[in-house]
């Protein structure tokens, strides 16, 4: 669980990325899942954009993403979602607050 320190650094840090994957009217796909997963475990945080078409809510897909890949959502604001999951074994965002 993220206190409100790590949110508003993890915040921060997802200013500066662009969204690197997208939810269309497909809704999310157990394949487009696993793409998130493994680019979790890489970077631990990651953007997606929630286009116009989608059938679910920016909040909805966030939530459902974050249980398939059972990390953390850590904002949802307009049509783009920020999550987050720490890589136990090699940590890449220092979050010493």
């Amino acid at each position: 669980m993220l206190n409100s320190k790590q949110r508003a650094y993890l915040k921060s840090v997802a200013s500066k990325i662009e969204p690197a994957f997208q939810v269309g009217k497909g809704g999310i796909s157990q394949e487009q899942a696993e793409g998130v997963a493994k680019y979790l475990k890489a970077h631990e945080i990651i953007k997606i954009k929630i286009l116009d078409n989608s059938l679910c809510s920016a909040d909805e897909a966030a939530a459902e993403l974050a249980e398939m890949t059972g990390a953390e959502v850590v904002t949802v604001i307009g049509s783009k979602a920020v999550l987050f999951k720490r890589n136990p074994e090699k940590p890449v965002i220092s979050m010493n607050l």
